[in-house]
């Protein structure tokens, strides 16, 4: 979705824009300061789906004033799912109505004796109730692990290896159809192979253990800092075989 296009459809009516840091079936990357820039001109907030950036790519919401951002962790940010993480600038905190109140959603969260309705002043109040403790248990583990390699490591070795998938892709006759070229780039790699249908490869690939995706009529890659050249060779093996 080119920045044009989003700016054209906003109007004098338009309160949130709602956009995906990373488009999940062809990667595309969005340039988050010229998004939120482009969105505040027209008035409007801006609500981010970090779920194909978060975890590779570094973002400081101090720095690029992203409204609200919303990320399950199960995916770059390799935790289990159903833990996952909501942001929201403080200042937005009374715009959003709670919905689902529980006890960790007041601010006399442990005195069960008292039921009267008064929110915590932090995103706490969106809580509700019990939590998914052994899923956040396991995401907070993924999240140390990930900054102690720092995210400018973990960014660069991503795009080095995609970049090289999709050499060797193109080599055995692939046709890349993820934009490839600067900041645009992510983890996501979309591709079609002429005259193969992409679910029936896909299904050949998971018998060889090669676990690929399919998304809008192609196949896609995903590729994480622990990925090395020679995941790429069993990839291509497999579509070859």
């Amino acid at each position: 979705m080119p920045l044009e296009a989003l700016a054209q459809a906003c109007d004098a009516r338009t309160r949130i824009v709602s956009v995906s840091w990373v488009a999940y079936a062809s990667g595309w990357r969005q340039d988050l300061d010229r998004l939120a820039e482009m969105v505040h001109g027209k008035g409007a907030l801006l609500f981010l789906d970090a779920i194909q950036g978060l975890g590779v790519f570094p973002l400081d919401v101090r720095r690029t004033p992203i409204d609200f951002l919303a990320s399950d962790g199960h995916k770059w940010l390799l935790g289990p799912e159903g833990a996952g993480i909501f942001y929201l600038r403080r200042e937005h905190l009374d715009l959003l109505r709670p919905i689902m109140v529980g006890w960790n959603s007041v601010a006399h969260d442990r005195d069960f004796t008292r039921i009267e309705l008064n929110y915590k002043n932090t995103a706490e109040r969106y809580e509700g109730g019990s939590m998914n403790v052994a899923g956040f248990i396991g995401l907070n583990a993924s999240l140390e692990l990930l900054l102690r390699y720092g995210q400018k490591a973990i960014a660069a070795r991503v795009l080095e290896i995609t970049d090289l998938a999709c050499s060797r892709l193109t080599a055995a006759g692939a046709i890349i159809d993820s934009f490839r070229n600067g900041d645009r780039r992510s983890g996501i790699v979309s591709f079609r192979l002429p005259g193969r249908d992409p679910d029936v490869l896909r299904k050949q690939c998971l018998e060889r253990q090669v676990v690929l995706s399919c998304r809008a009529g192609r196949l896609r890659i995903s590729p994480h800092a622990y990925n090395d050249g020679s995941d790429i060779d069993r990839l291509i093996e497999a579509i070859r075989a």
